[in-house]
């Protein structure tokens, strides 16, 4: 194809669209779009750890409202759909700006993402939207806790959460943030009341359950992704910590949903 005729296509496929787009302007019931500023404050909410106003939100299902939403697909369950990855992407960005880590946001940007493909029916998105926005939020309000804390134990944190399938001392906490191992061990005593072992064990442990909760990785599978020296230790560190062995967890809480009351008292 000549260059010539190549622009006359491409001049075509714009005017077309050109048309369709004012067409759509100009239709006997056009869409007044909601104000921004609501949504805006949605996502400051949750980017806030304002925990009571995301739930507010929630219980209005003011996700599934229709009025002042844009048609962005035909299809009702595709045009939610295309509304929610929105969302995640907003609130991604609100709340690395509000001093989320950007790998920990992304991370948890993608999962969310990735649950699309199980959900197809309607319903199901507004649940799927309160345990992401509510998950974020929580998130959050921790953040806000932490920036209080001193920057190595801030460093510790991240450096733990990005290395979980690691086995993880002290000594690693100390290289990592250029201080010595009684320092670290002091600073865990002082801002987190925790030694730094039982901090790590904690964080694994909160790994494991939402493992068994919402994956199908065998007992040993779990146990070497979280670097566990055995099942067996695994398993009773498991139970010590939980009052159950990871089998009745997983045949208690296998699928079940996140609600507000599963995170009160849990670390993020």
């Amino acid at each position: 194809m000549s260059a010539a005729n190549d622009t006359i296509r491409k001049w075509g496929i714009f005017m077309n669209d050109h048309a369709d787009f004012t067409r759509s302007v100009f239709s006997e019931n056009p869409i007044m779009h909601r104000h921004q500023n609501a949504e805006m404050q949605f996502y400051n909410d949750v980017a806030n750890g304002d925990l009571e106003a995301v739930r507010q939100n929630c219980r209005e299902k003011r996700f599934l409202d229709k009025e002042g939403v844009g048609i962005l697909s035909r299809d009702p369950l595709t045009n939610l759909k295309y509304h929610y990855i929105v969302s995640v992407a907003m609130i991604t960005r609100f709340c690395v700006d509000k001093g989320m880590e950007m790998e920990r946001a992304f991370r948890l940007s993608d999962y969310y993402i990735q649950k699309l493909d199980d959900i197809h029916k309607i319903e199901l998105m507004g649940d799927l939207h309160e345990r992401m926005v509510l998950d974020f939020t929580r998130r959050m309000k921790q953040v806000r806790q932490n920036a209080a804390m001193s920057r190595p134990i801030n460093e510790c944190m991240n450096y733990i959460y990005t290395h979980i399938r690691e086995r993880i001392t002290i000594e690693d906490l100390a290289e990592y943030t250029g201080n010595s191992t009684s320092y670290i061990s002091r600073l865990f005593k002082d801002e987190l009341g925790i030694s730094t072992s039982d901090y790590i064990r904690n964080i694994k442990i909160e790994a494991a359950k939402n493992m068994l909760r919402f994956s199908d990785y065998s007992l040993i599978d779990i146990a070497n992704y979280l670097a566990f020296s055995s099942q067996s230790h695994f398993s009773l560190i498991f139970q010590k910590q939980v009052g159950m062995t990871p089998k009745k967890y997983r045949e208690q809480y296998y699928g079940t949903s996140w609600k507000d009351s599963d995170w009160e008292d849990e670390p993020e």
